[in-house]
């Protein structure tokens, strides 16, 4: 079940995005499983068409979803990329932090702040 607070300070987009994510990756939507059009989904939660959309789009770019034309999007095997990706960028985040001198705490402090930002890590840099 996907819930929207419009009240948080993180985009709709992005909690959409995460609470899709994290089904997939905890394999409650399992691998092929069929997701809703983008049309169906934003009607059912009440968000714009292209705010699903750029979910989507942010998921299948992860790849933890792809789409299939006219057949629609579906949850991808090739998740657990996306999740080697995430180890990589974590390794290289903490090399980064050891070079720098950041303690563990304020480091993790900001990898925080990026996840609840809603900005993509790109705008971080």
């Amino acid at each position: 079940m996907i819930v929207i607070d419009a009240a948080s300070p993180v985009p709709p987009f992005e909690q959409l995005r995460a609470q899709l994510a994290r089904q997939i990756q905890d394999r409650t939507l399992a691998v092929g499983t069929r997701l809703p059009t983008i049309r169906h989904l934003a009607a059912d939660l009440g968000l714009a068409v292209n705010t699903v959309g750029r979910a989507y789009r942010e998921l299948e770019e992860a790849g933890l979803i792809e789409t299939r034309g006219r057949a629609g999007s579906f949850v991808s095997s090739t998740g657990e990329e996306g999740r080697e990706r995430a180890r990589r960028a974590a390794a290289e985040y903490a090399a980064v932090i050891a070079g720098v001198g950041i303690d563990t705490n304020e480091a993790i402090r900001i990898v925080e702040a990026a996840l609840t930002s809603g900005m993509p890590a790109a705008d971080f840099a």
